[in-house]
């Protein structure tokens, strides 16, 4: 139990380490809680809640890796490299493509309700 507990603390420091540094994992973060509270307001099914979570969950998992390649790609080539260039580059691609497919998810789940309850009364 106790080797758990250290590497449950040892991720929610690479976690913290994330939000510190990259402005992108704030975004993201930040996002996070703006659906968590429209989707409170218009009262998500636990179905629709699970979507979500799922789509918030990736989108912040892909950041997480997206860090983790490029902090080991600093530390392995730390002068500019091709190579080294294009694993930031689809690193960041997956995070692109994560939080393209949670807009979708956001617009599709949360969209006609929040549509409904500002112009339908």
């Amino acid at each position: 139990m106790l080797r758990f507990v250290r590497s449950a603390w040892l991720a929610l420091t690479g976690i913290v380490f994330a939000v510190r540094t990259e402005r992108h994992m704030r975004i993201h973060c930040v996002a996070a809680l703006v659906v968590i509270c429209l989707g409170t307001i218009v009262s998500l099914s636990i179905v629709e809640w699970a979507i979500i979570c799922f789509a918030i969950t990736l989108v912040i998992s892909a950041e997480l890796v997206n860090t983790a390649i490029e902090q080991a790609v600093n530390l392995a080539s730390p002068n500019h490299h091709p190579i080294a260039k294009i694993a930031k580059d689809v690193a960041a691609g997956a995070v692109l493509a994560a939080t393209f497919g949670a807009i979708i998810v956001g617009l599709l789940v949360i969209g006609p309700p929040l549509w409904r309850l500002i112009f339908i009364k």
